[in-house]
């Protein structure tokens, strides 16, 4: 007996936080109702190829509403619901390929469909019984209270009558124990819900061994690349210098006693050469890890690049600090790169630049007033940034409507 009344109060106790969940539930499935339409509607025009470029947006307009209903069950349930994703990146090719091939889409769907078709009528009836109770419990107070002619019928019988007021009254309460089971009823939706949207156990991992399996192919790609660029500034310049200036000394030599000026000539030729080949060193080892940065830090060598750029720069660098070598490094020659393909592309008049975050990431954002309508392209800037980004564990969000602005976002963790 102390057992059903401590579960019976418990049950009370938990009434209106499980009534508001089904309640906005209710909500949430009118509005999945109507998301079910759009994709279904956007998937027959893609049958005759026109609803193609809207599908990726149409997945990613109806992830926030998925990603709601996922974190009420989350806090109803009192453990989280991870969210597995594939982000939509690459040309539309890819994208439309990643609404087929990322089961988080799929489950996604499923959700919104079994919300659809339940959610309103668990809301209506959860609302329904404790007003049901509320007036069968309080009916016999003001039955005989009603105008002449007017009647008051539930549960098919009509109180016009005490022995039915009397009727009325004892129905209330198995309505009433009827209602106390609303949160059971919440915590099932909110089970549905986890066992809809969660990935199974595994899944998670495995796309991350995925995702860092891809990041690391791209790192040794982007290393392979800037190896050969390395490579082909040194043979192309540095050392066809060198070789230059070992030419002319050898010819000053062998002039050395028939035309003293001319070998003089070529040796001041080959100190200039010479000099030059140094410069070009200089450049090939400031590219590979630019020396102010272990001089002068992060900060700083920002200010000098933004210095440097042709579009005029708005800078936000009060909470960098030091960072690791890597990091650092990381974080210059995407801005730079982000820098030069502004100075390019987006016929901006300004740009505002925020460096800073928490100890353990790096935040970067990247903003232009230019025109917008930025892409990520294949071997193009943006995905050199991204490969970066990805090499150091981070990611890269772009946003660039036409007729902008284009905002630029990396993270970068510091594995502190």
């Amino acid at each position: 007996m102390m057992v059903a009344l401590r579960s019976a109060r418990d049950k009370l106790w938990r009434l209106p936080g499980a009534l508001g969940y089904l309640v906005v539930g209710g909500v949430t499935s009118v509005l999945a109702l109507f998301a079910v339409v759009v994709l279904l509607l956007v998937g027959a025009f893609c049958l005759i190829g026109v609803g193609i470029p809207a599908l990726p947006e149409a997945v990613r307009l109806v992830r926030p509403l998925v990603s709601f209903d996922r974190r009420r069950a989350a806090r109803l349930l009192g453990e989280p619901i991870e969210e597995a994703y594939q982000p939509f990146t690459g040309g539309l090719r890819q994208r439309v390929a990643t609404v087929f091939t990322d089961p988080a889409n799929r489950r996604d769907f499923g959700w919104l469909v079994a919300h659809a078709l339940t959610g309103i009528y668990i809301a209506i009836f959860a609302v329904a019984l404790p007003v049901s109770a509320l007036v069968q419990l309080t009916l016999p107070a003001f039955w005989q209270y009603l105008p002449p002619g007017q009647e008051f019928s539930s549960y098919g019988f009509t109180v016009d009558s005490w022995p039915m007021a009397a009727l009325s009254f004892v129905i209330a309460f198995p309505v009433a124990l009827v209602s106390l089971q609303i949160p059971v009823a919440a915590r099932w939706q909110a089970l549905a819900a986890r066992a809809l949207l969660q990935p199974p156990k595994g899944v998670r991992l495995a796309d991350r061994v995925a995702a860092l399996t891809a990041t690391r192919a791209a790192a040794l790609d982007a290393h392979g690349a800037e190896l050969r660029r390395i490579e082909r500034d040194l043979h192309d310049g540095a050392q066809a210098r060198l070789a230059a200036v070992i030419m002319q000394l050898g010819l000053a030599d062998q002039l050395h006693d028939q035309d003293p000026e001319t070998a003089q000539r070529l040796v001041r030729k080959a100190q200039d050469t010479a000099t030059d080949a140094l410069a070009e060193l200089r450049d090939v080892v400031r590219n590979v890890y630019p020396p102010v940065l272990s001089d002068r830090g992060l900060a700083s060598a920002i200010t000098a690049v933004a210095a440097r750029n042709p579009i005029p720069c708005v800078l936000d660098l009060s909470e960098v600090g030091r960072r690791p070598a890597a990091v650092e490094a990381a974080a210059y020659f995407v801005i730079t790169e982000a820098l030069t393909n502004a100075t390019k592309h987006s016929r901006a008049e300004g740009i505002s630049l925020v460096l800073g975050g928490a100890p353990e990431l790096l935040t970067i954002e990247i903003r232009d007033d230019g025109v917008g309508g930025a892409v990520e392209t294949y071997g193009g800037g943006l995905a050199g940034i991204r490969r970066r980004a990805e090499a150091l564990d981070g990611r890269m969000m772009l946003t660039s409507p036409p007729g902008g602005p284009t905002v630029l976002r990396v993270e970068l963790p510091c594995g502190s």
